[in-house]
């Protein structure tokens, strides 16, 4: 039989790890909210904490999204993964499970990037530069070979005096943004996607012109084999593979060069996202609109049937600011202005035809979690600490002296704190610094351990105490009536619940009436019941508690043959 508390613990692991989230555990514990939230992604599961918190651009790809690279606040690139086709950008073909640096991009300010299923990686710089590397079967690196790329490589034809700002892949076909607002494509033209006029395959990058000539393109998307520009008029054309009415067109007919969609005209499109067959749009107004393939009712219209023209979806809630596909899944998401996400289509083996309400904070938990593979669906990025929220910006003040009008000298050691902010957070505090103008308040009753931990619960809404010291923390929440403080350090000392301190856990919940905790002690005691009446701590066990436990201990049947 498992023990009470592993069984719980192990229970919520397996949960995790079958949604592609055991690594939740990692970033709830660790993560630096300044940074970016990789940690939903299995791959990353092995990284250290103080590496995980480095980073702020990461991307996931390959068909078992083994494959990762990110980029470090210093601006250093690593990659890590399985390397099909020298994808890594690291010189060789070798796979690894630790990250490795890829010199030739560290500095380089990467602001977008996108791979194929080959799979190959391309990029954009700060500086307008484009880099491609990996799988290079039909000239997708753009460098006029079909030789696999090891290292990325700059990609110059026709693009040395353009600035791209943004890139996307298909399969085996690469687009690129410029500041000018053209477009230029290059690699795999079986049905047209690269926009030349033909099917033959594009060597090296050329300039989509035909309807896009004179006009500006704002936002790029590749689905498997097509393309989709989004102009800066509110126009979309689409052109490449058809045959799933992925164009929006009203037919299933490729198309060699760009095609205005022509259903939408009047809805002004400011976004666009191509999952393997659909595509989705989102308008200036909120609304979304989806057509190509359903099979697995990724249009989000409540059945699965194709759509060859744009049909507009009833998300049923408030204005959309973003959709989500990605070009290697049948999965679909959208955000709205409140930060609620929808999913919808192939979510984990599941068909799910209509907008469904998560409990998810961004479209990416979406692909983390629900898509196969489990890739990004587009470069994850955070902002610098100019752009820091309100939770974030305090939770980096806490114990800061700079602007600190209030500390609290415990064990001899100092805490800096804000009082307005214990007066908001707590009603002790309101109390006692409304009764005096101190900025320095000594504290002997709790240890420093304890009373630093209380301050900065106050600060983030999270407890950094190893379960151990929790009861310490739990005397003090008890003190102050912090009844949500009080249950965390219940929840916190769970986990660390032994055979040997069970009985002393115990006893402290008993003495600060953490009901919860208690129940959950007695039912380990007497789960293990041989092993912990042979402790110490049962042998010095108060006698009325000892009195106590082993009535409850008799009813509950634990001295039955």
């Amino acid at each position: 039989m498992f023990p009470f508390g592993i069984f719980i613990l192990q229970s919520g692991l397996a949960f995790w790890s079958d949604f592609h989230c055991f690594p939740f555990l990692i970033t709830g514990l660790y993560s630096n909210r300044f940074m970016l939230d990789v940690g939903k992604w299995p791959v990353f599961a092995l990284l250290p904490p103080e590496e995980l918190r480095l980073i702020r651009q990461a991307c996931v790809f390959g068909s078992a999204a083994n494959e990762a690279l990110y980029v470090t606040v210093n601006d250093e690139v690593f990659a890590l993964g399985t390397n099909c086709s020298g994808c890594l950008g690291l010189g060789d073909l070798q796979s690894t499970i630790e990250p490795r640096r890829i010199d030739v991009l560290c500095g380089k300010k990467i602001v977008s990037l996108s791979y194929g299923t080959g799979p190959h990686v391309v990029i954009a710089t700060a500086d307008g530069e484009v880099f491609a590397w990996g799988h290079n079967g039909y000239s997708q690196l753009g460098n006029g070979t079909t030789n696999h790329g090891l290292t990325p490589a700059l990609v110059s034809t026709n693009l040395l005096n353009k600035r791209v700002t943004e890139v996307a892949c298909g399969s085996h076909h690469t687009i690129a943004l410029t500041t000018d607002g053209e477009v230029y494509a290059w690699g795999y033209n079986n049905s047209g996607q690269v926009g030349s006029g033909s099917t033959a395959n594009q060597p090296t990058p050329r300039r989509v012109s035909s309807c896009l000539q004179n006009k500006v393109v704002v936002n790029i998307a590749c689905g498997q084999l097509c393309s989709m520009a989004v102009l800066d008029n509110g126009e979309i054309y689409g052109w490449g593979y058809n045959c799933n009415g992925q164009l929006g067109l009203g037919n299933n007919g490729n198309q060699q060069t760009p095609c205005r969609i022509a259903a939408l005209q009047g809805v002004n499109i400011i976004q666009v996202a191509c999952g393997y067959a659909h595509t989705l749009a989102l308008t200036d107004e909120g609304f979304v609109y989806a057509w190509g393939a359903n099979s697995y009712g990724q249009l989000g219209t409540g059945n699965k049937s194709n759509q060859a023209l744009p049909t507009l979806i009833n998300t049923d809630k408030e204005r959309m600011v973003e959709v989500a596909a990605c070009h290697t899944s049948h999965t679909s998401a959208a955000k709205t202005q409140s930060g609620q996400v929808l999913m919808w289509g192939q979510c984990r083996g599941q068909a799910i035809a209509s907008p469904h309400l998560t409990h998810f904070s961004s479209t990416d938990d979406v692909f983390a979690c629900f898509a196969t593979p489990a890739v990004t669906w587009h470069l994850l990025s955070v902002d610098g600490d100019d752009y820091l929220t309100v939770a974030q910006s305090l939770k980096k003040e806490f114990d800061s002296p700079e602007i600190s009008d209030l500390k609290f000298l415990v064990d001899g050691k100092c805490i800096h704190v804000h009082k307005a902010l214990l007066k908001i957070r707590c009603e002790h505090f309101r109390a006692l610094l409304n009764e005096t103008d101190e900025d320095a308040i000594e504290i002997h009753q709790f240890s420093y351990l304890v009373y630093r931990a209380f301050l900065e619960y106050l600060y983030t809404d999270t407890i950094n105490l190893p379960p151990e010291d929790a009861i310490g923390l739990l005397d003090l929440a008890t003190f102050y009536r912090e009844t949500r403080l009080k249950r965390l350090c219940q929840e916190t000392i769970k986990r660390g619940i032994s055979e040997e301190n069970a009985i002393t856990l115990l006893s402290a919940a008993v003495k600060y009436e953490a009901r919860d905790l208690e129940e959950f002690c007695f039912k380990f005691c007497v789960n293990h019941l041989t092993a912990v009446t042979q402790t110490q701590a049962f042998a010095d066990m108060d006698h009325d508690l000892l009195k106590n436990f082993i009535s409850k201990a008799s009813r509950y049947g634990a001295f039955k043959n």
